[in-house]
């Protein structure tokens, strides 16, 4: 149709979400399937997340918000922000969003221009590029490579850029990839930034699960001049397992936080009150739970590299947080789509394609699962590699 945006028209829809969505038919017709493909814990929200909640429902917190959330939360943000990263944000520089990908996409919006570029390292997460499109932009793609662990360096960086460069998306953990920058990677990414004032969108929805002596480092708190450039995004998604309450958050310097809270105000003007709430209760509750999901995660993360590295036609990097890895498949013979569409037909296995992340010679697994689930999905993953 002709009313249709060229904007929109440019842009592809999720595979990740079509993949889930094809395996939750396939199981609703009575199919046996062995879902690798989801992004999100397996595990329910924890009790006094949900009773947080329901009490506030029942109490009447049923109205709007100020657009940028309740001011507790916005509170609680600031203590978690401080506490957690070395990051001193103002609560009046945090957003509430609908999700952590609405935070994003806020941030985006906030910043580019068109004709804008904004890069992004591959394999990325699905949206990033999408986002990018909708607001105008020109995403510009730096392809990693697997002898660096999946990881852009500064000399690439820098390489990619062009007078015209106006923000860089770093994700770390990593989704797909399940990488994880070092502080010394962030300083020279960040140095690179700062010498042509290149806004930094530091996605850190995985910080809590990261493993070994891996460390989760937020860019914005290596240096002032960094905070200043820096828009960091988060949510309460993968490490409470709150992936339905949608619930994300912005923290930037406070011209950037404004112009994110006018995009806010004109878009859902507010996230949903009640989850706010029960985020609170998130925050200032016992921790226990995300220790015990990580720890659980790890035991998977172990199985399941030990299982893949066993596969001799395909190869595998160790992730170092997240829960997916990011399988080389190239070796198969096959186009990431039509690979996936073999194993979900014939072999009853949901993965996503790596065309989805930019990289077509891949393909994305989620130990998000249980155990056996996981030990099945894995064997005929392996039956399928034998027999291509």
């Amino acid at each position: 149709m002709d009313s249709i945006s060229s904007r929109i028209q440019e842009v592809t829809p999720s595979l990740t979400l079509a993949v889930t969505n094809q395996a939750k038919a396939m199981l609703a017709r009575g199919e046996e399937v062995y879902g690798l493909a989801g992004g999100e814990p397996e595990v329910d929200t924890p009790e006094h997340i949900k009773a947080a909640a329901i009490a506030a429902i029942q109490a009447g917190k049923t109205k709007y918000t100020a657009s940028a959330g309740i001011p507790e939360l916005r509170d609680a943000l600031a203590a978690k922000l401080i506490g957690d990263n070395n990051l001193a944000y103002d609560p009046k520089q945090i957003c509430v969003t609908a999700g952590a990908k609405m935070a994003c996409f806020n941030a985006i919006l906030a910043v580019v221009e068109e004709g804008d570029e904004v890069i992004i390292p591959t394999p990325y997460w699905v949206s990033y590029p999408e986002m990018v499109k909708i607001a105008g932009g020109k995403p510009v793609l730096v392809e990693t490579q697997e002898s660096n662990g999946w990881k852009m360096t500064a000399e690439q960086f820098e390489a990619a850029m062009t007078p015209a460069t106006k923000m860089v998306i770093l994700n770390s953990p990593s989704n797909p990839t399940g990488a994880v920058y070092t502080e010394q990677e962030l300083r020279d990414i960040g140095e690179v930034a700062l010498s042509e004032d290149i806004v930094i969108l530091s996605d850190e929805i995985y910080e809590k699960l990261v493993y070994g002596d891996n460390k989760h480092v937020s860019i914005a708190s290596l240096s002032q001049e960094l905070y200043d450039l820096t828009i960091t995004v988060n949510g309460f998604s993968k490490a409470y397992s709150m992936t339905g309450w949608r619930l994300g958050y912005t923290a930037a310097p406070k011209p950037l936080a404004d112009a994110i809270d006018k995009i806010q105000n004109h878009t859902v003007s507010n996230a949903t009150t009640f989850a706010q709430y029960g985020a609170i209760a998130a925050l200032q509750g016992d921790q226990t739970f995300i220790s015990d999901l990580r720890d659980e995660y790890d035991v998977k993360r172990q199985f399941m590299f030990q299982r893949l590295k066993s596969i001799h036609n395909v190869r595998v990097v160790e992730p170092k947080g997240a829960f997916y890895f990011f399988v080389y498949t190239g070796q198969l013979g096959l186009k990431s789509m039509n690979l996936t569409d073999k194993l979900l037909s014939r072999y009853k296995v949901a993965a996503v394609p790596g065309i989805a992340f930019g990289y077509d010679d891949g393909i994305r697994m989620s130990y998000c699962t249980t155990l056996d689930v996981l030990n099945e999905g894995l064997t005929r993953f392996e039956q399928f590699c034998r027999e291509h």
